[in-house]
């Protein structure tokens, strides 16, 4: 059957102090509450009556999960659905490859550091391809912008002390340019160009050295494509793409992992040796996704597509065999199988993949997601 989830809430600093309140219909605690999951990560899993939805796959795999599922992601939930409200900038990060996070994960394992210790990486050994699609505006920094356009940018600025890198940008091969300057941004030897910058910048740069004063991210901010968003468009961010989250409420979707490199913008560790290894170091247009005309997102991640249902007609017959996680955001969405269960604005569920036949009707939105493999 449907299983009705209670979710976990993250409280980063960059959160809203009350778009996730109003989306769940609770009184704002005043804290920022920054992302809300609904999944089966350890960090922050989602649960059935008290019960971590970890534990339940754990004990049933092959209920929950599905054969298909398990034979091409193993005996895990091989997705993470997010909202995120995004009230200021987070962090500057980068998300490794599958070889590169298996590594790294093995790497501290045997070094004996904690999951949960700040110096801490790899949380697990899975990359972590993501999308993110937009429930308001929404806007970001996302892949390295063309060496030439930064060094216009900077050029504009008018300060002397960025004449170093725009000339390397300009002379330079692009992959060796951004290379040589993002390293020289995040080194101590950089703070005379931070303070005479941060004065200079304007627009949504300025926002970002508002923000973090001092942040050697902000230098590094001004190598990225600056991309916004639309109520219903998306945007999708592969391994080694450098990206940051500006403003805005979305959905977020991605591979179940934790694992992110900092650069800037942060509190958090930095690990900048590590970062280079892991930063694909080419200029990249973003990689904007279209829904088809039956909503749905594909992405080239197989571990997850995402499905906006506006549940106005008549029944929506959900697949079989795959498990399925279910986000109500507007009015009430009904999951009818042997009976049905109601979700009403904010709330989740999770239907097993040894379910019987779901049947979906409302009216009201409804984001799904489930892993993007065939019969």
């Amino acid at each position: 059957m449907p299983l009705p989830l209670t979710t976990a809430i993250r409280p980063y600093e960059w959160g809203s102090r009350t778009a996730l309140a109003e989306l769940l219909g609770v009184e704002p605690t005043g804290r920022p509450q920054a992302e809300l999951w609904a999944g089966a990560h350890p960090a922050a899993s989602s649960a059935v009556d008290g019960t971590p939805l970890h534990a339940l796959i754990e004990r049933d795999p092959s209920g929950m999960l599905g054969a298909r599922s398990i034979d091409r992601f193993g005996p895990t939930l091989p997705y993470l659905l997010k909202v995120l409200a995004v009230e200021k900038p987070l962090s500057l990060q980068v998300h490794p490859t599958t070889a590169q996070a298996r590594a790294g994960f093995a790497r501290e394992e045997a070094h004996g550091i904690p999951v949960d210790h700040y110096t801490r990486t790899y949380k697990d050994p899975f990359h972590k391809p993501e999308m993110v699609c937009a429930l308001t505006d929404f806007h970001g920094l996302c892949g390295f912008r063309d060496p030439a356009e930064t060094a216009d940018l900077l050029e504009d600025l008018s300060v002397a002390e960025l004449r170093p890198w725009i000339r390397t940008l300009r002379t330079e091969p692009p992959a060796e340019a951004l290379r040589t300057v993002l390293t020289q941004m995040l080194d101590e030897a950089s703070e005379p160009v931070q303070k005479a910058v941060e004065p200079a910048l304007t627009g949504v740069y300025a926002d970002i050295a508002r923000a973090y004063p001092g942040d050697r991210g902000i230098l590094a901010a001004l190598l990225l494509n600056h991309v916004e968003l639309s109520p219903g468009q998306a945007l999708f961010l592969d391994a080694g793409v450098p990206h940051s989250y500006l403003g805005g409420l979305a959905i977020e979707v991605m591979a179940n992992s934790d694992n992110v490199l900092r650069c800037g913008l942060t509190g958090k560790h930095i690990d900048v040796p590590e970062l280079m290894r892991v930063v694909e170091f080419a200029p990249t247009a973003p990689h904007r996704i279209e829904p088809t005309a039956g909503h749905d997102y594909r992405t080239p991640a197989e571990e997850f597509i995402l499905t906006r249902h506006d549940l106005t007609g008549g029944p929506e017959n959900l697949p079989t065999g795959l498990p399925q996680t279910l986000l109500c955001l507007e009015g009430e969405a009904h999951l009818t199988a042997d009976r049905t269960l109601t979700l009403t604005r904010g709330e989740a569920a999770f239907i097993p993949a040894a379910a019987p036949a779901t049947h979906l009707t409302g009216p009201g939105t409804l984001y799904r997601v489930l892993p993007a493999i065939g019969p």
